[in-house]
């Protein structure tokens, strides 16, 4: 009896031990992102100091975020990309890494103006300053402005006001666009009646990723073909 039970002890020890050490097969998971171009180093470089004195509050979303909305961003050819919420242009420069090979560009809405300024800063030291339009104001009222179409919209100021963005800039996103909302985990208590909405609307498709951190609500803007 106390062999087996010394036995038990022994595989349940092992097997905490292999739970808590990375299986050698999963290493890539971590892998960093790599650049293809002195560009995209310049800008892979400044996102990395930013992470290093994240501290003062350079980071509105987790690397792992930004590398998601890179892959989306080049992966639909965006030419168009609305960020609603600047902060200091962390989200913003990883959006450029996709937009400078599709031809596209950023429209990017900030109230406070010190991060227009911080924001600014970081564009310039990433050298994509032209990529990037950066809107100072209310993003409630200066959404009024944005011309059609919109390939992404992502939705990272203040939460509770997602259904407004939403609402006014629905009609303006492409058929095959995105729109993005982040802290879909954290924060959905603030955004209920977007998530509400986002998974409600036929013409939608919404997806979650991430929860564990943050959060991400992908929603797909559907191409409605002919009625059947």
């Amino acid at each position: 009896m106390r062999k087996t039970i010394a036995l038990l002890l022994l595989a349940a020890t092992v097997l905490l031990a292999v739970e808590k050490t990375p299986s050698p097969s999963l290493s890539w998971l971590d892998a960093p992102p790599l650049a293809a171009d002195k560009g995209e180093q310049r800008i892979l470089d400044v996102l990395a100091e930013m992470t290093a004195r994240d501290g003062r509050g350079d980071l509105n979303i987790t690397p792992d975020d930004g590398r998601l909305l890179r892959l989306l961003a080049e992966a639909a050819g965006a030419r168009h990309v609305v960020e609603i919420g600047t902060s200091h242009g962390y989200s913003g420069l990883w959006f450029t890494l996709a937009l400078r090979r599709t031809g596209g560009r950023l429209t990017t809405h900030e109230i406070d103006a010190d991060r227009v300024k911080t924001a600014g800063g970081n564009f310039r030291q990433a050298g994509v300053e032209d990529l990037v339009a950066i809107v100072r104001g209310d993003a409630h009222e200066t959404v009024a402005d944005i011309n059609g179409p919109v390939d992404i919209l992502f939705l990272d100021g203040d939460k509770d006001g997602n259904m407004d963005y939403l609402e006014q800039l629905l009609p303006r996103i492409r058929p095959g666009g995105l729109i993005i909302a982040h802290s879909a985990a954290n924060q959905a208590d603030r955004m209920s009646d977007y998530l509400q909405a986002v998974t409600t609307n036929p013409q939608l498709e919404t997806r979650f990723f991430h929860m564990t951190e943050h959060g991400l609500a992908v929603t797909l803007k559907k191409r409605l073909g002919p009625a059947e």
